[in-house]
């Protein structure tokens, strides 16, 4: 009881003060490491992360957050063991078939941002199915992150650029950010204002490179299985004290 009031005090605090964020981020790190400290497997970690999606999803829908982006695998994670790689395939999977009805009953989209041809075909046909199902919703935008490098978007949208470019005669002093934008796996959202990172690592690890260039960092030592509602509330009202000035002069 006591701890519902503190959040729902934190959360009317939120509201009152405004400037809410449209768009958060999330670099959600240590799973491993929560394992590890605990001597269970890995993939373990990332079955204990799962209410901690389910948190922040909540507390974005809490606030009116509109655009909730969780990077869920990257490229790089392919060089994980094998085990570990299609343990994390088999839990996506489960999760998507599990969660797809309470985030339809709560208003949440899904979209997917990277290489989801990447994926096994089992896990991509689970995933059209749950962004298919979810398509009506409009109260916040879930973007999961697969197969995802922030570098590797940028090489996509280059060549995508430089078809169009080849087919249409674009002249090169036609193109410019917003055409890159355009031509971006988020053309659609709007870049985040706010990015969380746990685990208390101190870089972006090729996440969202050009949509990043004015968001707020908010980094919490934190392991993700132990990331709650809390912390993201903690993160959305230090956002709310920064002075966000895209490189003006007040």
């Amino acid at each position: 009881m006591a701890e519902t009031s503190v959040l729902t005090r934190a959360k009317d605090a939120i509201l009152a003060q405004g400037n809410l964020p449209r768009h958060v981020a999330v670099i959600m790190d240590g799973n491993g490491r929560w394992a590890r400290a605990r001597g269970f497997p890995r993939i373990l970690g990332h079955q204990a992360g799962r209410r901690s999606v389910r948190e922040s999803v909540e507390g974005c829908l809490e606030l009116g957050v509109r655009y909730l982006t969780l990077y869920t695998f990257s490229r790089e994670n392919w060089n994980r063991p094998p085990s570990e790689v299609a343990g994390l395939m088999g839990f996506l999977r489960q999760t998507l078939r599990e969660e797809r009805e309470e985030l339809r009953e709560n208003g949440v989209a899904m979209r997917v941002i990277g290489r989801p041809e990447d994926l096994p075909e089992e896990v991509r046909e689970e995933l059209n199915r749950t962004v298919d199902y979810l398509g009506d919703n409009q109260k916040l935008v879930l973007s999961l992150a697969l197969s995802y490098g922030g570098r590797m978007e940028i090489v996509d949208c280059v060549r995508r650029i430089a078809a169009e470019a080849e087919e249409n005669g674009r002249w090169p002093q036609s193109i410019d950010e917003d055409l890159i934008r355009r031509h971006l796996y988020t053309n659609d959202l709007p870049d985040p204002d706010l990015l969380i990172r746990t685990s208390g690592e101190m870089r972006i690890s090729n996440f969202l490179l050009w949509q990043l260039a004015y968001a707020e960092i908010w980094v919490t030592d934190v392991l993700w299985p132990d990331f709650r509602k809390e912390h993201l509330f903690q993160a959305i009202a230090d956002y709310q004290k920064r002075d966000r000035r895209f490189g003006k002069v007040d």
